[in-house]
């Protein structure tokens, strides 16, 4: 991966999103494009061709694996793996997010000086 590895990361929180940029951008040297909901990131998707997808599962209008859903449809997300970001990781769940197609979960909280090295890792491992 290079420098221009490009994340689309979903989440509606402003804090988390800003802490999850900043740790993308200046640890993980990641181009990131940052998205509100569902919606907007249906929208933006094909233009910025994302590597990697960063998914928050609880947002309102149109939850996370609705999205998911609805971004699988999508020709651009062939081999694109989504992640889900959520406080949500009991083992039933983290497989309820697998069984849609997920293919890892990151616990929230995160530690964003590992957050960039964690998505090297299921890229690679999607890719590998």
């Amino acid at each position: 991966m290079s420098e221009a590895f490009r994340v689309l990361m979903v989440e509606d929180d402003p804090d988390i999103r800003a802490v999850a940029h900043l740790s993308l951008t200046a640890v993980g040297g990641f181009t990131v494009l940052q998205c509100t909901s569902g919606a907007e990131a249906l929208q933006q998707i094909s233009a910025f061709a994302p590597h990697l997808v960063l998914l928050d599962v609880m947002m309102p209008d149109m939850d996370g694996p609705t999205t998911l859903l609805a971004l699988r449809k999508l020709p651009c997300m062939i081999g694109i793996p989504v992640v889900f970001m959520t406080a949500k990781v009991q083992p039933q769940e983290v497989q309820a997010y697998r069984d849609l197609g997920a293919a890892d979960v990151i616990a929230k909280p995160f530690d964003p000086m590992t957050l960039p090295s964690v998505l090297h890792g299921i890229w690679s491992r999607c890719h590998g």
